[in-house]
């Protein structure tokens, strides 16, 4: 990749952080420097649509360059705090959200940062494949590129064979980038996606049950992809699949709906503690299939 392109996404990183630094606390740039494995940490979030809590209280750090798995029953709230991680709750009329969620010990809620550059340091995949129906294969995955400043077509050209190299993509799509992001499968408009997220270079990924509408190949390739990706950047991932947390995942956070509270954070850790000895007897039974 350019050298231009590199500074150009690093810029863009450093100025959330920077940005979000101005009036913080020095208790809060002491926690951001002392947690330098941590990619994000969250405290006492809530998120709210209208008067309804959809989330309750939720404190968790997330670890760098790793998995870390949301899961639990339909309802408890882990698609909205996902969507919080990266200021995307927001944008729905009534949704609030409240405490912090810090990157690199800066609050992404701060109200000097900019929501749009906080998705591109925090991207986002979806639960369906969404490629862009009037873009090519290229030019989907480009397009964050040029709203993010990078102009040149040698820049441009080479972000987007990485892009389709690192989401498995390249061999299978290198001789049609022309061709319209929709023609291809589903499984391969999946990892479209992932290379359009990745193009931009975030810092985290966020993925909501990526795999829920491919087929068990597809599924494979994509959680191939997710262990690969890891390396690079840390993931945060939504499934209802028991078996993808423990295949995918390094951490575990499980989450349940109260009745008068929302969704809250029942327990996480270790994926293989999670799975097999969990500290909660409701983390238990979920994982046991007695509900959710």
């Amino acid at each position: 990749m350019k050298e231009v392109t590199k500074m150009t996404n690093e810029k863009a990183k450093i100025s959330i952080k920077a940005s979000a630094t101005k009036g913080r606390s020095a208790e809060q740039a002491r926690t951001g420097a002392a947690s330098n494995s941590m990619a994000m940490k969250l405290l006492n979030v809530e998120a709210m649509y209208g008067t309804f809590r959809a989330v309750n209280n939720v404190t968790l750090d997330i670890e760098a360059k790793s998995v870390t798995a949301f899961i639990g029953p339909s309802g408890c709230g882990k698609t909205t705090l996902l969507r919080t991680l990266n200021r995307m709750h927001e944008t729905l009329p009534g949704a609030t959200v409240k405490g912090s969620i810090q990157v690199g010990g800066a609050d992404l809620y701060d109200p000097s940062v900019d929501p749009v550059r906080v998705r591109r340091s925090v991207g986002m995949v979806f639960q369906k494949p969404n490629p862009f129906p009037a873009m090519s294969i290229a030019e989907n995955v480009s397009s964050g590129l040029r709203l993010s400043g990078t102009k040149s077509k040698s820049d441009v050209a080479d972000i987007v064979e990485e892009s389709l190299r690192k989401a498995a993509l390249w061999d299978e799509v290198k001789d049609k980038l022309k061709e319209p992001g929709v023609s291809l499968s589903g499984g391969q408009q999946q990892r479209l996606c992932i290379a359009r997220t990745i193009a931009v270079e975030p810092e985290i990924v966020l993925m909501d049950e990526p795999c829920s509408a491919l087929d068990p190949l597809a599924t494979l390739k994509i959680e191939e992809l997710i262990g690969e990706l890891k390396t690079r950047f840390t993931i945060v991932i939504v499934t209802h699949n028991m078996q993808q947390a423990a295949r995918v995942s390094d951490t575990t956070a499980f989450f349940n709906m109260g009745a008068d509270r929302g969704g809250y954070l029942v327990e996480a850790g270790p994926t293989s503690k999670i799975f097999t000895n969990p500290s909660n007897k409701l983390t238990e039974d979920y994982i046991a299939g007695r509900f959710g």
